[in-house]
């Protein structure tokens, strides 16, 4: 098996933080990776939360990129010069 000598990059930004992330990788592995452990927290409570499910069944780990509405970071791939925020909901 021939070594592997590079992975190609994205870099994006999170909260104005600058990250960077294998071609490919959803937002949420991408996040995790980054050592982010929550991006949004619940409406009623405040309580934090980002992966939970990681195959799109439950809405925990909602982000936004760009102006954009929130979408799921475990099924969103990130993207070179993405912008992504929080995904909190306006109650």
């Amino acid at each position: 098996m021939p070594e592997r000598t590079g992975t190609a990059t994205v870099t994006f930004r999170f909260e104005g933080r600058a990250l960077s992330a294998p071609t490919g990788a959803s937002i949420g592995a991408a996040l995790w990776a980054a050592g982010v452990r929550h991006w949004r927290t619940t409406r009623v409570l405040g309580r934090p939360r980002a992966l939970y499910c990681g195959i799109g069944q439950c809405f925990d780990c909602l982000v936004r990129v760009g102006d954009g509405p929130p979408v799921r970071a475990c099924l969103t791939t990130v993207r070179d010069g993405d912008e992504v925020s929080r995904g909190d909901l306006e109650p």
